[in-house]
């Protein structure tokens, strides 16, 4: 599952139970174990790609404002 942050930004939670917290050596949980799926972590890094898009566009319209 994928949520946003206070910031906008996207974080992966586990499908189970939530948790934001996995163990990057086995790919799973830490909190009950449920291995990530490799289509929650494309699609995580999509988002992700879509948010930092987003942060270089609003950037580059600020500095051009400031000039």
């Amino acid at each position: 599952m994928i949520f946003r942050n206070p910031s906008g930004a996207p974080e992966l939670a586990c499908d189970e139970c939530g948790c934001r917290w996995f163990d990057r050596m086995t790919g799973a949980c830490y909190e009950c174990g449920t291995p990530i799926p490799s289509e929650a972590q494309a699609e995580f890094l999509r988002e992700l790609d879509a948010f930092a898009a987003r942060r270089r566009h609003d950037a580059m319209l600020t500095h051009r404002e400031a000039k």
